[in-house]
């Protein structure tokens, strides 16, 4: 992608995380009435108008991309220019008036990832990033720790379930032994800490792309490692995450791979 249409691109994403921001924020303070969806997951009105206001921005900015959004699907082809949208990512939170939800918007080209904005408006927090451009965080570029040693690492993992019955479970313990610290920061909360130095590892076994596709970048871009927990790169069809500073993102993976069913 050029340059110049990669920069619009990333401009318009921020712009419609922003529109997105002033919905949830308005349905934040007024409250909302929540269905279930098929899936036994919640929505909100939040949720919908608020996929319904990006995407009217990327599409003015973009318009041959298709988008993928959690509550509209998706419009136009998986291959070539693809928008992932998550409007509200953390509905149970948003619900259960906690501040850890987040508005994601990525953009894949032929399968990679090229940008990402992750907008936490009730917690106060917006990155980005874009390939080639760094990670971005309060107008200044992010890095993640230089942490070498899994006997200083601080690991976060989020939503595990899956992992409990698997045999890595014991290989995740043993990294909590050897580790310096142990946290549950969760959502896109834990991926801003990795990409801002302040964390060393994520472990998530039980994700959507559309969830974690834009913190992907965000990470990739601080100089950290995103795959899934067998080592591969997000893809339309990931379902979990191993991220973290690039050593201890091998360490890690190495000890899973030995312990894998």
């Amino acid at each position: 992608m050029k340059a110049e249409i990669l920069a619009s691109a990333l401009a318009a994403a921020r712009e419609a995380a922003a529109a997105a921001a002033e919905v949830i924020l308005h349905y934040w303070k007024r409250g909302v009435e929540v269905e279930i969806k098929g899936d036994a997951t919640p929505v909100t009105i939040a949720d919908r108008e608020a996929e319904q206001a990006i995407r009217k921005r990327l599409r003015a900015a973009l318009p041959e991309a298709s988008i993928y959004g959690e509550e509209y699907g998706l419009d136009g082809a998986r291959d070539g220019l693809l928008w992932l949208v998550d409007p509200l990512d953390g509905t149970k939170s948003f619900v259960r008036r906690t501040p850890f939800f987040s508005t994601q918007i990525a953009l894949m080209e032929r399968g990679e990832l090229v940008l990402g904005v992750s907008s936490a408006p009730v917690y106060g927090e917006t990155m980005w990033a874009s390939a080639g451009g760094g990670s971005w965080f309060e107008g200044g570029r992010v890095q993640v720790a230089a942490t070498a040693d899994m006997a200083q690492a601080s690991i976060s993992t989020g939503n595990v379930k899956t992992l409990t019955a698997d045999a890595r479970w014991a290989a995740l313990g043993a990294m909590i032994r050897d580790s310096n610290r142990i946290r549950g920061y969760g959502d896109f909360c834990h991926y801003h800490l990795l990409a801002r130095g302040a964390l060393d590892l994520v472990v998530e076994s039980d994700v959507n792309i559309l969830d974690v596709a834009a913190l992907a970048v965000i990470v990739r871009e601080a100089g950290g490692v995103f795959t899934d927990l067998d080592g591969q790169p997000p893809t339309l069809e990931t379902r979990s995450v191993l991220a973290g500073a690039p050593a201890i993102h091998a360490q890690a993976l190495q000890r899973f791979s030995r312990n894998h069913n």
